[in-house]
């Protein structure tokens, strides 16, 4: 057997991160992830919120498209569970929108929870309103067209960032972290210990108790800043 008829264009079924790690994730910022996940999987800065406002945890389902042909994404909202992420691997492309105000309300109803596109989109106004988490590189009043085959739930390339079927995402104002569905559950107590860490420093530095950090002198001196003994 090929490995085309193998893995067929559409693949229907695929082992999602499980719910009570999303449950937990939802509860961390985007940064703090990336951070515990090793200072990676956070995608390009030019994936952005519609609003700094909207934040989400879940599956990712994955779509990859034609530039300027949201064929596909319109078949991922048809395999689309509640819950689920839909991520586009839009190429970057921003001479048309792949979604706009119509296939976010169907999202919504279908009760998709976020969707993450290296694309543009349109009808900003009525998404934020709708308060559907919407994450794009960019805005395009162009329409898309409906007629190119592409892939859905195999790995696809998005912000720099290698994202498979059922993998985390987590996004806020910040923008958006992939953590691979197999190390998610084992990051969680790793975040829940930075943030302790972090919300002590921020104490320490309110309260005036420490107002730069500890690791701060010796960093220095293994740069090459300053000598041997010297302190800042």
């Amino acid at each position: 057997m090929s490995l085309a008829a193998a893995l067929p264009d559409v693949i229907r079924d695929f082992e999602r991160v499980d719910a009570d790690v999303v449950a937990q994730a939802a509860g961390f910022a985007s940064s703090i992830l990336a951070d515990v996940a090793g200072r990676r999987g956070a995608l390009h800065g030019r994936i952005a919120p519609l609003a700094p406002s909207m934040r989400f945890a879940g599956p990712a389902l994955t779509v990859e498209v034609r530039p300027g042909d949201n064929l596909m994404i319109h078949a991922a909202l048809a395999l689309a569970r509640p819950g689920d992420v839909i991520v586009v691997d839009g190429k970057g492309d921003l001479s048309s929108a792949l979604m706009g105000e119509i296939m976010s309300q169907q999202a919504v109803a279908l009760g998709v929870v976020a969707v993450v596109i290296d694309g543009a989109v349109r009808d900003a106004e009525a998404i934020r309103a709708l308060g559907l988490p919407m994450f794009a590189a960019g805005l395009n009043p162009n329409g898309p067209t409906k007629s190119v085959a592409g892939r859905l739930n195999h790995p696809v390339s998005v912000g720099g960032v290698t994202v498979r079927a059922g993998d985390l995402v987590v996004g806020d104002a910040d923008g958006v972290t992939v953590v691979e569905r197999e190390k998610a559950a084992a990051l969680m107590p790793l975040a829940a210990e930075k943030v302790a860490a972090e919300t002590r420093r921020i104490a320490d530095i309110q309260s005036r108790k420490a107002l730069r950090p500890a690791w701060l002198d010796g960093a220095l001196r293994a740069a090459g800043v300053i000598g041997d003994g010297e302190t800042l």
